[in-house]
């Protein structure tokens, strides 16, 4: 293996989709000697959540528009449910996971965002304390970790999961992320046939947004893997968690998925 270590973005409800096979590649890499960082989200179960117990809730630029009440059960779904569902089928393969979140040992510190009077409780990373996850890491588990914050007051934050994975990459010194969806990559029409971009610059997916070639539901996809290209982090490698192997193969070097990397 090229790289001994790489972060993994997810959302909630593409995991829990996931067969017990990308559990087990998992599983197979963490044999070999690799160190797996898991971030992920959760958006679906937290809004179904809400609307059980009646809470209103609405986005703001692609941001959930974070009260106290909507925090709680942000926190609830994400550091609760969700991690340890994770965490559960990650130890059902065979492989060890610990699930924390942002909150524990103050591991992501943040600050409100700018319009943070018009969005509530969302915040923006300041600093990860990377020292966390190495320690875990170093007793061979697999850290998952729930995006909430903390700031030097106390106060929880929401953070958006790729921008929250983006920074844990960059601190960790991860020059890939990959990010699992329930999709091949990025798709392109040609000649009337869909066809999986193998590489693609943050500039090109701006201009295919405008012509209308990335549209519907592929463009929050595309902007959230773009949110993780920050510090060290110079591509992301956007793949379906349905595919054989996809881990194995992405850090082999095949070619699979999209490759998304700074403009040249």
């Amino acid at each position: 293996m090229k790289e001994q270590r790489f972060v993994m973005k997810c959302g909630g409800s593409t995991l829990a989709a996931l067969p017990s096979s990308f559990f087990d590649d998992l599983r197979h890499l963490q044999e070999q000697g690799v160190r797996p960082v898991i971030v992920h989200g959760g958006g679906p179960a937290i809004s179904e959540t809400l609307g059980k117990l009646g809470i209103e809730s609405e986005f703001v630029n692609g941001l959930r528009k974070t009260s106290e009440a909507v925090l709680d059960v942000v926190e609830m779904v994400l550091a609760g449910r969700i991690n340890k569902e994770i965490v559960r089928k990650i130890g059902q393969s065979g492989a060890k996971a610990l699930g924390i979140s942002g909150v524990d040992g103050g591991l992501i510190q943040v600050q409100p965002v700018a319009n943070h009077a018009e969005i509530g409780f969302v915040g923006d990373v300041t600093e990860v304390n990377a020292a966390i996850i190495e320690g875990i890491m170093a007793m061979t588990y697999i850290p998952v970790i729930a995006p909430i914050g903390i700031d030097g007051a106390g106060q929880r934050y929401n953070i958006n999961a790729d921008t929250a994975a983006g920074a844990v990459a960059s601190r960790l010194g991860v020059e890939r992320m990959i990010v699992v969806t329930d999709v091949p990559g990025i798709l392109k029409q040609v000649d009337g046939v869909k066809k999986v971009l193998p590489t693609v610059t943050i500039d090109e997916i701006e201009a295919m947004i405008a012509s209308g070639e990335i549209y519907g539901g592929m463009i929050p996809k595309v902007r959230a893997a773009i949110q993780c290209i920050q510090g060290c982090v110079s591509e992301v490698v956007i793949v379906s968690g349905e595919e054989e192997a996809i881990l194995s193969k992405v850090l082999q070097g095949s070619q699979v998925g999209t490759r998304i990397i700074k403009s040249e």
